[in-house]
């Protein structure tokens, strides 16, 4: 489990395409500094598992196709920037939300309005996740527990959903370097989806 609060900004630094795989070597001094065999690390918000470690600052993962065809992974290559999280510690800090680094769909920034203290920066999701994004809940984009400031209706032909970035954390994780038309990965708070099941509300 992870809580969406992005440790480092890392890189890919290998890419080895596989049989409906790959395995990626990804830079990050802070969370290799204490990662071994099976250890968990969020990647922009999808839970992979360390294969070994090529230097003391590099972790590889493998990544079966059926994770890069449904996350933003699919089109990452060396160089591109990634947040990095270790598995939360049992006696650590909670400072995010419940986040399982599931992957529920991608979105797309539609736009990016910048502000004077903060950025506003909207996303379009698919038709059947909107109902679990509102106003002030919690979401994950790319690894980043964020605060919904904004949605769109639930029967809203194209649904969306904005989020404000503080300096801050534009600086320190991949958002503050993405542009209209990039591909970010989704995890909607999994209390919504159990509520709706428990309910039967989505039958």
């Amino acid at each position: 489990m992870f809580t969406g609060i992005v440790e480092e900004r890392g890189d890919i630094v290998a890419w080895e395409e596989l049989a409906d795989a790959a395995r990626v070597t990804v830079r990050g001094p802070l969370v290799t500094s204490d990662a071994g065999h099976g250890d968990s690390i969020s990647v922009n918000g999808v839970c992979l598992t360390v294969v070994d470690k090529p230097e003391p600052d590099q972790f590889r993962v493998d990544v079966m196709g059926e994770t890069l065809r449904r996350s933003s992974l699919g089109s990452l290559a060396v160089g591109s920037p990634v947040n990095l999280e270790r598995a939360m510690a049992a006696g650590g800090r909670f400072g995010g939300h419940v986040v399982q680094g599931h992957v529920d769909a991608t979105g797309t920034i539609a736009a990016i309005t910048p502000g004077e203290n903060w950025t506003v920066i909207r996303i379009t999701v698919p038709v059947n996740l909107i109902r679990y994004i509102v106003e002030k809940g919690s979401i994950t984009v790319d690894g980043i527990s964020l605060t919904v400031s904004a949605a769109s209706a639930t029967d809203d032909p194209a649904p969306w959903f904005e989020i404000s970035l503080i300096p801050t954390t534009l600086e320190l994780t991949t958002l503050g370097g993405a542009a209209v038309g990039t591909t970010v990965n989704l995890e909607v708070d999994v209390i919504a989806k159990y509520v709706e099941r428990l309910t039967g509300a989505g039958e």
